[in-house]
């Protein structure tokens, strides 16, 4: 788990993740969290299905790498949202980032702290050498977490901005 100041990132496990598809707040109450009206888009129901089920389900991989991290206010004990690691890094020691705020939570800084909080994480990951994420380009919200966790857009295509953020992997002591 990692905590921020407002917040506990959480990495669900195999069960954890069936749950959450479910969106019956089962998974609020195994993890003893007051209940969310949260609710799986297509796309996030089409990726739990062909790629992070399966990447979890590998006991091969890290799956840290694969799993939603779901972020809980400390305060609210509730889910506020989520961020998906797509992957172990690459070879040159990339990993890409997706996430999602839950409506009731948006504009009040939740994904800056999230993203912040995987960023301090991924510094004690030695294979991690920096993260990748795209935005819509129409999402102000969401590029503006990137550029307030340093990230540099590298890139674009037609709908997309490309961001990359270069990680020291430095610990200071």
């Amino acid at each position: 788990m990692i905590e921020t100041k407002r917040l506990t990132l959480r990495p669900l496990t195999y069960d954890q993740l069936v749950k959450y598809t479910k969106c019956d707040n089962s998974l609020e109450e195994e993890l003893m969290l007051n209940e969310s009206s949260r609710t799986i888009s297509f796309e996030l129901k089409e990726a739990f299905e062909q790629t992070i089920l399966p990447n979890v389900a590998d006991k091969t991989k890290n799956y840290l790498y694969s799993t939603l991290w779901t972020a809980i206010s400390k305060v609210e004990n509730k889910m506020i949202g989520d961020l998906c690691i797509v992957g172990e890094p690459n070879a040159d020691g990339e990993i890409e980032i997706g996430y999602g705020t839950y409506d009731e939570f948006q504009g009040k800084g939740f994904m800056t702290e999230i993203v912040g909080g995987i960023i301090e994480w991924t510094k004690t990951q030695p294979l991690v050498k920096s993260i990748i994420a795209s935005t819509d380009k129409t999402n102000t919200a969401s590029f503006k977490v990137l550029q307030k966790n340093s990230f540099i857009k590298i890139g674009e295509t037609e709908l997309l901005f490309n961001w990359k953020l270069e990680m020291s992997n430095q610990i200071i002591t």
